[in-house]
């Protein structure tokens, strides 16, 4: 094996360690993957760094073999977070670097600059692979929270904070963005545009951190709150599915469809994707009220609403109470419940990822 050839499956070995993984595959596609993000020098500093964030001075430190100077080193780490390679956080005044998984993480980071190779690239290894090793632990890194109008009187007093959208936006702290959806533009480009909507620009970053980052690179905008409530409001006339990161205080809110996004086309394809979701609600159809137009079954994301002698049914194995199908009934036959037992999610991303991590490795 080349010295180049080492260094990526070095970097691959290396990446696979953290919480979500970056497993090999046969096909080497998770090398040309990496290829596509770090050059080989570029690939060297990664094996230097963690998803726990480093000032340069420790990662200079770490890299003794290396003829490269501090100052390169400074410029290099700052054109791989550019890139989108890795991610830069402060501490005080101070930059600190860590890695990123590939999703949530490098991926999302390379809208706007995708090419039709790397797109295929990256749809087969998540349907595949990565794919696999997102759900192999059930704990996801985006969950499912109810669309507005879905909420009736007696249950709207129930939800809770972080499974409210507007209290979601309402409450961010700093400047809100917007971005294209990767999931969207990578299959725009491999010619498997999707079915379920023409909207394209539903990525809200609700941390400052981030949207200041999707801006800086140019790869998003800011938006104001009201803006942001406009293009949820857009995407859930749309039926899309909200999708905040797993947290009490999420970084993002995704608007999904069942034929773009990653992580709802790897579950969907499970028997029962309602046990992979901390959804805290689901579907019911009364029979009595249902009047057979089945608008239900051709909305749901998941393939939850199907018929059964002219009368809708909801799946719980599959619904993971996204709420679009109550919506669209006329008739008023379904209705949003709330689950006995609720999950309450992380309160961090960080706290996410240390809980994938404390299941991945047993503990």
């Amino acid at each position: 094996m080349g010295q180049e050839a080492r260094v990526y499956r070095n970097l691959q070995k290396h990446l696979d360690t953290m919480p979500v993984g970056y497993p090999a595959t046969e096909s080497g596609v998770e090398i040309r993957i990496l290829k596509h993000l770090f050059t080989p020098e570029e690939a060297e500093i990664a094996l230097q760094l963690s998803m726990i964030p480093d000032t340069v001075e420790h990662i200079y430190k770490r890299m003794k073999k290396s003829a490269i100077s501090i100052e390169q080193l400074q410029r290099n780490l700052d054109q791989m977070v550019y890139k989108g390679s890795i991610y830069v956080d402060k501490e005080g005044d101070t930059k600190v670097y860590c890695n990123l998984p590939l999703a949530i993480g490098m991926y999302e980071f390379q809208v706007e600059r995708l090419t039709k190779d790397f797109a295929k690239d990256v749809l087969q290894y998540i349907d595949r692979e990565f794919g696999s090793e997102v759900v192999k632990n059930k704990i996801l890194l985006l969950r499912t929270i109810p669309v507005e109008k879905s909420i009736s009187v007696p249950e709207k007093y129930q939800v809770s904070n972080y499974d409210n959208v507007r209290y979601l936006v309402e409450n961010a702290r700093g400047q809100i963005a917007v971005a294209n959806c990767i999931c969207r533009q990578a299959k725009d480009l491999v010619g498997e545009s999707c079915t379920k909507t023409d909207l394209r620009e539903t990525c809200i970053m609700t941390s400052a951190a981030l949207a200041d980052y999707y801006v800086n690179v140019g790869i998003g905008r800011y938006i104001t709150k009201e803006e942001a409530l406009d293009i949820l409001g857009r995407a859930q006339e749309a039926g899309l599915i909200l999708q905040p990161v797993n947290a009490e205080h999420p970084e993002a809110i995704c608007c999904c469809c069942g034929d773009c996004c990653g992580q709802l086309t790897v579950v969907k394809k499970l028997s029962r994707p309602a046990d992979y979701y901390a959804s805290n609600f689901y579907s019911e159809v009364d029979p009595d009220l249902c009047t057979g137009c089945e608008i239900c079954v051709e909305i749901c994301q998941m393939d939850a609403a199907a018929m059964n002698d002219g009368v809708a049914f909801i799946s719980l194995d599959r619904c993971i109470g996204c709420g679009n199908c109550v919506v669209v009934c006329e008739s008023s036959a379904i209705r949003l419940k709330k689950k006995n037992a609720e999950q309450v999610p992380p309160k961090t991303i960080v706290d996410m990822y240390t809980k994938i991590f404390m299941k991945k490795m047993g503990k």
